[in-house]
This record gives structure tokens, sequence and C-alpha cells, in this order.
């Protein structure tokens, strides 16, 4: 399993389009991929494939998240999902 941390940086959050891309990009991945919310306790990581998962956590502007992979590419999972969400999503 491969991780890393960061904090949602664009203005609108994970809204239906930026989740959207993170989803599309997840789903390129054969490793199993969760993204969790780090600040609330009892956040559970939801499958960054599924759209509707993603939208559940209401992640908004400063929610630092895990992003976590487990399988033959996770590393490469992990680091473009980072990336993506690092680029704002192309937002601001």
């Amino acid at each position: 399993m491969y991780t890393k941390r960061t904090e949602l940086k664009n203005a609108s959050g994970l809204h239906a389009r930026p989740a959207s891309e993170f989803v599309a990009m997840a789903k390129q991945f054969e490793s199993k991929v969760t993204v969790q919310r780090l600040d609330d306790e009892a956040a559970l990581p939801a499958n960054a494939k599924s759209i509707i998962k993603i939208l559940a956590q209401g992640l908004a502007v400063g929610t630092p998240i895990e992003i976590a992979a487990d399988g033959p590419d996770e590393v490469e999972a992990v680091e473009k999902l980072f990336e993506l969400v690092e680029s704002k999503f192309g937002e601001d």
C-alpha cells in the first residue's frame, strides 16, 4: 500500500466536475484506490472509483485528505491523483 496526504486547494472543493476528473483518473489504474478525509475521525476511506462515494465525502477547500492505493500500480496511481489535486483541477 502507498499513501500520500494533501489538502484540497481549488476554491470550490471536490464538486461534480473535479470529482468526475478524479474518478476518471482513478479508474485508469488496476490498484484499489481510496480517499479519506482526515479532519473527521468517523470518516472511512471512500472508493475513489465511485463518483457517489467521492461526492458523499463533502470535500471542501482546505480539507485534508489521504489518497491511498493498493495494487500493482499503486505508486503511479497515488502520484497522478496527488498531482491532479495539487493542480487545483485546472481551476483558479
